[in-house]
């Protein structure tokens, strides 16, 4: 699979997925951890990619969301942001909103449609 097609399939399978430095558990970069503590306070899962492990996908990333920095937030396909425009987010309340409707449009417990 093209390294391209790859972060398509990531994203759409995720509804939010982070690419960052390192892990929630031990961020590599203050940015990384600034953004980590504000998808953690929204109490939503989310999936991340440590891109200093996956030398392929940081390459490649920024010119599949062309934006150029990490961290990267995805939520239901769509690129969010980095740590900044995250950061806003969580201090106005606007994140927690956008997680929380992310996960309950793709609540696995509802009937299919």
């Amino acid at each position: 699979m093209d390294i391209l097609d790859s972060l398509r399939d990531q994203v759409k399978s995720n509804d939010i997925i982070l690419y960052m430095k390192g892990s929630p558990a031990q961020p590599q970069c203050g940015f990384s951890a600034k953004t980590v503590q504000a998808l953690m306070a929204c109490e939503q899962p989310f999936a991340y990619v440590d891109v200093l492990s996956n030398p392929e996908i940081r390459a490649n990333l920024p010119r599949f969301g062309n934006w150029p920095t990490f961290p990267q937030l995805w939520v239901d396909g769509e690129l969010v942001g980095g740590c900044d425009i995250v950061t806003d987010m969580h201090e106005s309340g606007e994140l927690k909103l956008m997680l929380d409707a992310a996960v309950s449009t793709h609540d696995t417990d509802s009937p299919p449609q």
